[in-house]
């Protein structure tokens, strides 16, 4: 069995509006997260996820190399929802 590595990413942040797709050094943040990710699941043969519900995110997971059709469903994407209940979803 293969570990699974599972990034949970809402689009709607309360603090930062659009945090995820905001730019740090011309790349979105969550790029950041995706290829450090996608680098761990080289070394330790394992997958990786992508749990969100926002269009832009899924928009940079698939350009950067993590293809994923994933939607977290709405009831998982309030600023409420645990990340339990989310990371058992997908």
């Amino acid at each position: 069995m293969k570990p699974l590595v599972v990034i949970p990413a809402r689009g709607g942040s309360k603090g930062i509006p659009g945090k995820n797709i905001k730019l740090l050094n011309g790349k979105p943040l969550i790029e950041y997260t995706i290829i450090s990710a996608l680098n761990f699941a080289k070394i330790f043969n394992a997958k990786v996820a992508l749990s969100t519900h926002d269009n832009s995110i899924l928009s940079i997971c698939n350009s950067i190399g993590l293809q994923t059709n994933y939607r977290r469903p709405a009831e998982l994407s309030t600023d409420t929802a645990g990340k339990i209940d989310t990371i058992l979803d997908i």
